[in-house]
């Protein structure tokens, strides 16, 4: 009987893809997991709200759990959660979606994000993203065989991305436009006016636009008194946008895992396409929890946006006075302050704060190339964990300067 061939054993490494190889891991994640071993360790690092779903939303769940209603809907999702999203966006923004056409609810925006990616990019598309941005945009990409170009933006101008801005990167293989505004991890909010410049540019171009609007209810100050500026509801952009939004946020649903996009219904069906190969149907209890999430939890949505406003001045006046300039945010639940002062890379500023003081936060390079020289503070933390944070970042950054 002959012996089994003896074989070298493979170096499994080469076997994964150049394009998963090249894609750095999460940033946001390394340091929650760092955190995560630590005593004593306050997180200003993960963008997770410290808000318990509403109760609405808990009661759906459970109801539809205890009655069995445990099966798959419909590949796009259930019909009542596309006629609310459409009637949601009519009501605030005066913007028609069809919900048997236009609407897809997805597990999460960011399955919104990655369906809209391969539906939309061939193989050397470039996608055009302005950053710092969410971490996920590029790989999104990446991905779904697109090339990634940074679009920095700057502080001067309020972290928004302009005409200006994205002109000179586009080239005969733009393809899209990648806009993630309110901002994570600027907190910055584009104007009407911004946008109106955008979208000639767009249109004069013949570019498609993703739009990630998942902070759309959680914004402050001057930018809640305009009001958010729906991307498709400027001119020249309702057929050239994917809406990406998401209950995660606004809702505090982070683990329900339920988002949506509407689109035009030729690029909403070729993501559907892609969603009923990959996903088949986002959870169906999330989907209940999202029925009435717009039906009764308004008023929870409110009083979660007051809380971080509160929360939101308290850390910007903090950092400010500890001598890290920090631009106010209008939107989602971020700051993003400028350490230069104290002389360190935006890495070292976050592993060694971490390390003598027991506070969390995000490198500003997790987002791009142009968040050197800050890092990314989440408020979505309590106020007594926030007033602590401070006096501890305050000590390390005085030390560290002297």
């Amino acid at each position: 009987m002959a012996s089994p061939a003896t074989t070298t054993a493979p170096d499994l490494d080469s076997y994964v893809s150049e394009r998963v190889q090249e894609t750095p891991s999460s940033g946001i994640r390394r340091f929650f997991d760092i955190a995560a071993t630590m005593d004593d360790v306050i997180s200003l690092g993960i963008g997770e709200p410290d808000f318990v779903s509403p109760d609405p939303v808990l009661n759906a769940g459970i109801e539809a759990l205890e009655n069995g209603r445990t099966n798959y809907t419909s590949n796009a999702g259930m019909a009542e959660l596309r006629e609310l999203i459409a009637d949601d966006y009519e009501e605030r923004f005066g913007l028609s979606y069809d919900p048997e056409r236009e609407i897809i609810a997805t597990v999460g925006c960011s399955e919104a994000m990655q369906l809209a990616m391969q539906a939309l990019l061939d193989p050397g598309d470039e996608v055009l993203i302005p950053e710092p941005c969410f971490v996920s945009y590029g790989p999104s990409a990446r991905f779904a065989g697109g090339e990634v170009v940074h679009v920095p933006t700057h502080v001067e101008n309020d972290f928004q991305v302009t005409a200006a801005d994205i002109e000179p990167h586009i080239t005969e293989r733009s393809k899209v436009l990648f806009l993630g505004y309110p901002n994570n991890p600027t907190g910055a909010v584009l104007r009407r006016d911004t946008l109106q410049e955008i979208a000639r540019l767009v249109v004069d171009h013949d570019l498609m636009v993703v739009s990630d609007e998942i902070y759309d209810q959680l914004i402050y100050g001057t930018a809640h008194e305009r009001g958010h500026v729906c991307v498709p509801t400027v001119e020249g952009l309702r057929r050239r946008t994917v809406l990406i939004g998401g209950f995660s946020k606004n809702y505090a649903m982070t683990g329900w895992r339920i988002g949506f996009a509407c689109a035009p219904e030729p690029l909403l069906q070729a993501m559907h396409k892609v969603h009923q190969y990959i996903i088949m149907s986002a959870p169906t209890m999330a989907q209940e929890g999202a029925i009435a999430a717009l039906r009764e939890s308004r008023e929870s949505v409110e009083e979660m946006r007051q809380s971080y406003d509160e929360r939101r001045r308290t850390i910007v006046e903090g950092l400010n006075d500890a001598g890290l300039p920090t631009f106010e945010p209008e939107g989602a639940f971020y700051c993003f302050p400028d350490i230069t002062s104290t002389g360190m890379s935006s890495e070292d500023f976050a592993q060694t704060l971490l390390k003598e003081e027991q506070v969390a936060c995000v490198p500003g390079t997790a987002f791009g190339p142009s968040g050197e020289g800050y890092v990314r503070c989440s408020y979505a933390t309590g106020l007594a964990d926030i007033d602590e944070a401070i006096l501890r970042i305050d000590r390390f950054a005085t030390r560290h300067r002297e």
